[in-house]
């Protein structure tokens, strides 16, 4: 099992959602996991500050 990079929601507008890291950011074209709304982001573009620019292949309402 690989170590787990826990990240934060920091902005969601339609299916463009950031989430930041509190180290690490993931690799482009990484694929993220949303545990309690069972929606998978595709990592687009690192934005620095350990953010990162995502795509939701799924549903973005009722995001946190």
């Amino acid at each position: 099992m690989s170590e787990q990079n826990i990240g934060t929601i920091k902005s969601i507008i339609g299916a463009v959602v950031v989430v930041e890291f509190p180290e690490q950011t993931p690799d482009i074209k990484e694929a993220l996991y949303v545990e309690k709304e069972d929606l998978m982001l595709e990592v687009q573009q690192q934005l620095g500050d350990f953010r990162v620019k995502t795509i939701a292949l799924g549903p973005t309402e009722g995001l946190p």
